[in-house]
């Protein structure tokens, strides 16, 4: 696999940065030296320290010192921490180089801009993604677009880091929110899902641990099929439930249950509150 030379920024460590940075490093993007990451509690970034990245409280060292740069914040915390960033930057020549990478729920790339003007508003190249946690594991799923100054090089880098943590794909900025309620905010979907058949196993017996477990793998497996196959999920349940058998039973119930409109109406709720937290 590809390796970077570039230093790699997180201003903000808590999960989501983690979960980048640590699979970066688990699979050989980049070494652990490369990284360094700022909070306000030095105390709270012990976990990269472990993993032999350099940590700091000063978000300032993140910007001057790396070539890319991870915003981790909170949204609601993106314009104090520009503020911040920019009473104490020294402008340089290596600005113009420099790529501003978003994990920003609901943060356009006009925010973004107006937010990092500082560092030259025409000139600044920044990055929007939606990641979601499930990059810890390397089965990430990101979407993500680059202003008008990110060249295709740039996006190449981009594309190679968020791959190999998953499945990467640039979209339409027009998109993003929408994916936001799918992928972005789908594992605790999914979470709730497992612990629900689990709870179904264990009301007929099957002992806790175990029965997590095999909600857990039953999940893993119906999703590789899909990716595997190529299949519709529908042809698949189909080929499932045999006429009178105990399957379509349970998916009966399913349906009474409005599972399928709960979770249509879950995913857009998500993604109109993904586009409320951008204008806030």
């Amino acid at each position: 696999m590809a390796k970077l030379d570039e230093r790699i920024g997180f201003i903000g460590g808590g999960n989501m940065a983690f979960a980048i940075g640590s699979g970066l490093v688990r699979c050989g993007i980049v070494k652990a030296s490369q990284v360094l990451v700022s909070g306000p509690h030095i105390e709270n970034l012990q976990r990269w320290r472990d993993l032999g990245a350099v940590t700091s409280d000063d978000n300032c060292e993140v910007l001057e010192h790396t070539d890319i740069v991870f915003i981790c914040v909170k949204p609601h915390m993106l314009s104090p921490c520009a503020a911040q960033l920019k009473y104490k930057h020294v402008p340089s020549a290596k600005d113009a180089s420099k790529l501003i990478v978003s994990v920003l729920a609901g943060t356009n790339l006009q925010t973004l801009q107006e937010e990092f003007g500082f560092m030259g508003s025409s000139d600044v190249k920044i990055i929007r993604t939606m990641p979601n946690t499930s990059m810890q594991v390397g089965e990430g799923c990101t979407v993500y677009t680059g202003n008008a100054r990110v060249s295709h090089h740039d996006l190449e880098k981009i594309h190679l880091m968020l791959n190999a943590l998953g499945l990467a794909q640039q979209v339409p900025e027009t998109m993003i929110d929408a994916v936001t309620g799918v992928a972005g905010c789908g594992p605790a979907f999914v979470y709730t899902i497992i612990e629900a058949l689990a709870d179904g196993g264990v009301k007929q017996g099957v002992p806790r641990q175990m029965a997590i477990q095999f909600a857990a793998q039953t999940l893993l497996g119906a999703a590789k099929t899909v990716l595997l196959t190529g299949k519709h999920p529908a042809v698949l349940r189909d080929e499932v439930c045999s006429p009178g058998g105990s399957t379509i039973v349970g998916v009966h119930e399913l349906e009474k249950g409005n599972l399928r409109a709960t979770l249509i109406n879950a995913v857009e709720k998500s993604s109109q509150r993904s586009a409320e937290l951008g204008k806030k």
